[in-house]
């Protein structure tokens, strides 16, 4: 994680647990850096109007003013489950990191009689996963955060024969298959749209240029007996 992003994700991780405390040394466990780069982070982020104080002591640590945290939220118990349970299934996913930020920040803003309950509920409900491990996708988050600021990824790309191929891809959208996650985007070295598996992706980084190709719906490329769902707010 480059020091943007832990800026970014510590004001997100005090902002979900507020009014409540983290210590350095916790900051500094669970964004694998030293107690001193966390220092000198919260430092940066204060002297740029970030309301965070600093309480010393064996008990000390760093909080956000409550008026930067959600309100108490009227989740329902059931509600908070079903939206643990969705997110669940985004485990291992590009929304995986995102996802369990988001249940977190849920259920902190609930109050303490909500949170109980769907804790209580939570414990009975299950769901079967495969114990096999998905293949891993390292650059995931890359292409996730390629599709939402429209830039083209310089990639490798080893296809199912095993060729391996560098492309520049202009992103249209990410999709969720049976057994994976997909990139559809303009490939420029076949001059066509493609369909690419987010697990053959051997390397990628952001280009500068954006996408000149709007975004399009696959449904005309798509078998008959598959449709292609978007998420819908």
């Amino acid at each position: 994680m480059n020091r943007t992003d832990r800026l970014y994700a510590l004001v997100e991780e005090l902002r979900a647990v507020a009014p409540r405390r983290r210590s350095a040394r916790e900051l500094a466990a669970r964004y694998e850096v030293s107690v001193r780069t966390i220092e000198r982070d919260i430092a940066a982020l204060q002297q740029s109007g970030v309301p965070i104080y600093a309480d010393v002591g064996r008990t000390g640590g760093y909080t956000l003013d409550k008026r930067m945290s959600l309100p108490p939220l009227n989740f329902s118990p059931a509600e908070a489950v079903a939206v643990g349970v969705a997110l669940r299934r985004m485990r291992g996913t590009p929304f995986d990191t995102a996802g369990a930020s988001a249940l977190t920040k849920i259920v902190t803003a609930m109050s303490d009689e909500s949170a109980d309950a769907a804790r209580d509920l939570a414990r009975m409900i299950g769901v079967v996963e495969s114990t096999e491990e998905p293949p891993p996708a390292p650059f995931a988050a890359l292409v996730c955060q390629a599709v939402q600021q429209r830039r083209v990824i310089d990639m490798s790309y080893i296809d199912r024969a095993g060729a391996v191929t560098d492309r520049a891809v202009e992103p249209t959208m990410l999709m969720c298959g049976s057994d994976g996650w997909y990139l559809i985007g303009w490939c420029r070295l076949r001059d066509g749209s493609r369909v690419f598996r987010l697990d053959r992706i051997t390397a990628a980084a952001l280009a500068e240029s954006i996408a000149a190709r709007p975004p399009r719906p696959m449904t005309g490329e798509m078998p008959p007996e598959r449709v292609v769902r978007t998420v819908e707010f």
